[in-house]
């Protein structure tokens, strides 16, 4: 296998507000080309949504480029695990760019993408950020978010959010009070949650 076809791809996204301005980002070396790296803003969207955006337009430039095999690193734990068939899709925004993702890794040889610190992933997070101080200045930086009363009642989405957290750990509990040796670790229950926040985008 020659090294030409083999891509090292650091991809990132990022939300200010999530929803907010987003932006994504990528790097990719190797393959006997310069650096290449690109970064662009995407209008109002979660931070999830900008991850998966940075990864389909990784694989699509990766394909033009001829790689094979591709190793695509990066910081948010959600993507990596679903993409690596840990965790289901169920937010319907995600789902169509994860089908897109999966389509376009059918193209290559090998796609490896692993979790990597954020503190690893610098390059590209700073892209991300680059482009939306540039967005910030001439646009003018995004009003802050007003404060919700306790008082105030909870929108449907929070409700929906709270409804499958509480269903969760009810079906954690159930298995728990049986005793049951396949029963779910802590660890693995947390993930779960984890999830749920961060498909909703409030991880």
């Amino acid at each position: 296998m020659s090294n030409e076809a083999v891509l090292t791809i650091h991809i990132d996204g990022a939300a200010r507000g999530n929803p907010g301005p987003a932006a994504y980002a990528y790097v990719i070396t190797g393959g006997g080309h310069p650096v290449i790296e690109e970064a662009g803003c995407l209008g109002s969207a979660t931070n999830n949504v900008a991850e998966y955006t940075a990864l389909v337009k990784a694989l699509q430039r990766a394909n033009a480029l001829g790689g094979t095999r591709l190793h695509i690193n990066s910081d948010s734990e959600l993507l990596v695990k679903q993409m690596n068939g840990e965790y289901r899709v169920k937010n319907e925004q995600l789902r169509d760019l994860f089908d897109e993702a999966k389509t376009l890794a059918r193209e290559f040889d090998l796609v490896a993408i692993r979790h990597v610190p954020r503190a690893q992933n610098g390059h590209a997070d700073r892209l991300c950020n680059e482009v939306l101080d540039g967005e910030a200045k001439e646009g003018g930086a995004p009003a802050a978010r007003k404060a919700r009363p306790k008082s105030a009642k909870r929108p449907a989405r929070d409700e929906m959010i709270r409804s499958e957290a509480v269903r969760c750990l009810q079906d954690a509990a159930r298995v728990w009070s049986r005793g049951d040796p396949a029963a779910p670790t802590p660890e693995q229950v947390w993930d779960q949650l984890w999830s749920i926040l961060e498909e909703n985008g409030l991880g």
